[in-house]
Parts: C-alpha cells; structure tokens; sequence
C-alpha cells in the first residue's frame, strides 16, 4: 500500500503526532507513507491560517525518515493551497526553499473564498459556482506549476449546497482543459479518499468521468490518497480504490521520490 496524501499536527485543522500516523501505517502494511502537511498562505479564515513552521518541519520529515528506515519508506511531502496573484510567489517559495519528495497542489479557496465555510454565499446558482470553481483552477495552473499532483480535483462536489452535485456535462469542458493542461506540464492527479468520508450516493473524489477522461487523454501520474488526519484513516479502502482504477484500465499507481515519478504495478 502506497498513501500519499496524509497530515499530522503540523497541520492547522490536525492534532495526530506524526509518529503516531506512522506507526498506525506500519501496522496496516502501508509500503510507503507520504507526509504532506497544508501550506495555504493568504487563507482567509483567521483561526486557520494554515501556515507551518518549515524549519521544524522539514527537520522532523528528515528525523521519522531516518527512524523508521528499516520499517516504512517516509515520503517528504507538502500540500500547497493555491491562490491566484501574489499568493502564487508564496507558494513557489515554500515549494522551491526544501527538497520534498513530492508535492501536492490543491484548492481551499476561490477568489479568496474558503470553500468550506463560505464560497456559495452570494452566488446565485450551483452552477455558476462550479463553473467559477474550475475556471480559477484552469487559471491558477496555467501560471503555477511547483507541484507534482493536482488534489482532489473535484473537491468543490464535497461543498455543494446540500451535496446537490450538478450533471458534470457542463463542466467537462472545463475539466478536460484542466487534465490537458496538467499531462503537458508533466503532472498529475491524486485519487483522494475523503470522498468514502465526505460525499454521499457513492461520489468519488475524482469521479469516474473525470478518471476515464483522465486516461484517454493519456494521463498515466495517479497517486492514492487517503487524507487521513487520524490513525484510523490511513490507507482507507485503499484496496477498493485500486481495483476501482484497475477496471477503469490504469495499469499503474504512482510513487515519487525526489520528485521523481516511478510506477507500481496495479
């Protein structure tokens, strides 16, 4: 088992020790664990800024790395929340200033508005906030590229006014446009687990569209995630997923060391 998507207490909305999420992966077998707690600069909820101390950070990643050496393979990660504008210098610095094995880019927030707590306020209809939604991601991207896997692609399903999730086919345009953008510029995309959590009526995080489309127009980077914030979440219906992907027709889960791809066999 391969998790590349997990947080610690390093992260603002996270209590775990980090310690204790590796060792909860050790037992459940998990091969490789990435740690890749949130770095979202500007983020406009004042009681979580989501910033992080990367001195600490980075000297805990290469201490657990160096501990658990002979037990579990410790990925150096990060999760950077994109934001366009002057946001994005920001995120270029915190990528670029340590040597992370892999990074994750995700969206929390668009036009500076947190998507948990209050993007579909003052807008008048759900579609117009999902097509918001993936035209600033569209944006974004096409300026930001310190990253190695799009987050959970379809995270604005999991904030929909009553998880009343709108027919994709308006949006496919758009999401088709991200998928292009992200193969040309060598990047990719994470199944996310939350979704097992979060969504309802069997939604996945990305949705089966979005993965089929996904593979035909050639993308082969795809990470698991579980976005575990507690023990219990590690690795979760990580055996699902993978044959999930399988009957899609992905022959490969991705892993990344020194930002490098490599690939494992389904």
């Amino acid at each position: 088992m391969y998790d590349y998507h997990t947080h610690s207490f390093f992260s603002d909305d996270c209590t775990t020790p980090i310690q204790d999420m590796i060792e909860a992966a050790i037992r459940k077998g998990v091969k490789e664990l990435a740690i890749t707690d949130h770095f979202d600069p500007d983020y406009p909820d004042p009681h979580f800024p989501f910033l992080i101390d990367f001195d600490k950070y980075y000297e805990t990643l290469l201490d657990v790395e160096k501990k658990y050496v002979n037990q579990i393979k410790i990925i150096k990660g990060i999760e950077i929340g994109i934001q366009h504008g002057q946001t994005l210098a920001q995120c270029r610095k915190a990528a670029n200033d340590f040597t992370y094995d892999f990074i994750i880019g995700s969206f929390h927030c668009v036009d500076n508005l947190d998507l948990y707590t209050g993007y579909f306020d003052g807008i008048r209809t759900t579609h117009e906030g999902f097509e918001r939604c993936y035209q600033y991601v569209y944006d974004c991207l096409k300026e930001y590229k310190d990253f190695d896997v799009l987050g959970h692609i379809n995270v604005i399903d999991r904030y929909a006014p009553n998880q009343e999730i709108p027919n994709y086919a308006p949006y496919m345009d758009q999401i088709e446009a991200i998928l292009k953008l992200l193969i040309e510029n060598g990047k990719g995309i994470e199944f996310n687990a939350s979704c097992f959590r979060y969504l309802k009526d069997g939604r996945t995080t990305p949705s089966r569209e979005i993965l089929t489309l996904y593979k035909d127009l050639g993308g082969e980077i795809l990470t698991y995630g579980s976005d575990a914030h507690n023990t219990a979440n590690i690795a979760d219906h990580f055996d699902e997923v993978m044959e999930m992907l399988k009957n899609i027709g992905f022959k490969y889960l991705t892993t990344f060391e020194n930002r490098k791809p490599d690939f494992v066999k389904l």
